[in-house]
């Protein structure tokens, strides 16, 4: 794609206001796209240098219609073409004791990460043009039932069908859907685990192969390879082998 050509059309970013979505956003910024960063963090999305900012919460469904509106009518003011949506925006948090089942913790990550993308997907996607391509954040978490990932697991799971599922509804308008599965990548959420985390890469290297999934409209992107695909094989050993590789001691 040309610069001149990317320069007219537009791709929306949530969570761009740190981590993958940050790097996202500077990295398509870099490439010439017309980027709308989104996020909480009104000072962060500020500080990306060519994008524009739109400050919200994805978990209120009114702050989603209104900013959706205003996205609109930046569209016609700049005659941009929305071209690719990547719903990025997302929390982790872990059960730590299953026999103690945190509901209001399973609630909140499934708000955050489920529901309130359905409010993107509401108001978002009418937006969306012809040949246009969703990015929806999943995890290679989904691969394998890992401890204390009963909550992000279950939401990650749910946005993988949620991919697929528009895949086929959407074809018949000429809109691709791409669901991005990373490995462990740097960020101010993966900072918080307490455990190791092989192979993990920078936020700058997912960013680029996002970008690179998103331009060939790959159906999965996945990524580090090395580390994605050993989930995947290892996905297919007997659960009742998983379970005793997995389970805690």
């Amino acid at each position: 794609m040309s610069t001149q050509a990317a320069k007219s059309t537009a791709v929306l970013i949530t969570g761009a206001s740190s981590g993958i979505g940050l790097a996202l956003a500077q990295y398509y910024v870099n490439k010439g796209f017309a980027v709308i960063a989104c996020g909480r963090n009104a000072k962060a999305l500020q500080s990306i240098i060519g994008a524009t900012p739109l400050s919200f919460d994805i978990t209120d469904n009114a702050q989603v219609k209104a900013v959706a509106e205003q996205l609109s009518q930046l569209l016609r003011q700049h005659d941009w073409q929305l071209q690719q949506v990547i719903l990025n925006a997302g929390s982790c948090e872990y059960i730590d004791n299953a026999l103690r089942f945190d509901s209001a913790l399973f609630a909140r990550v499934i708000n955050t990460n489920v529901v309130a993308m359905g409010y993107c997907l509401e108001h978002f996607l009418p937006l969306v043009g012809q040949g246009g391509q969703l990015g929806l954040m999943s995890s290679s978490a989904t691969y394998l039932p890992f401890p204390r990932a009963e909550a992000y697991g279950a939401s990650k799971a749910a946005i993988s069908y949620l991919g697929r599922s528009l895949r086929v509804d959407l074809a018949q308008h000429d809109i691709g859907v791409s669901v991005i599965c990373p490995g462990f990548v740097k960020t101010p959420l993966t900072d918080k685990n307490d455990f190791a985390m092989p192979m993990q890469i920078t936020a700058q290297q997912a960013a680029v192969a996002i970008f690179k999934g998103m331009q060939t409209q790959r159906k999965e992107i996945h990524f580090p390879g090395k580390f994605t695909w050993l989930l995947k094989l290892a996905s297919l050993l007997p659960e009742s082998l998983l379970v005793s590789l997995l389970a805690k001691k």
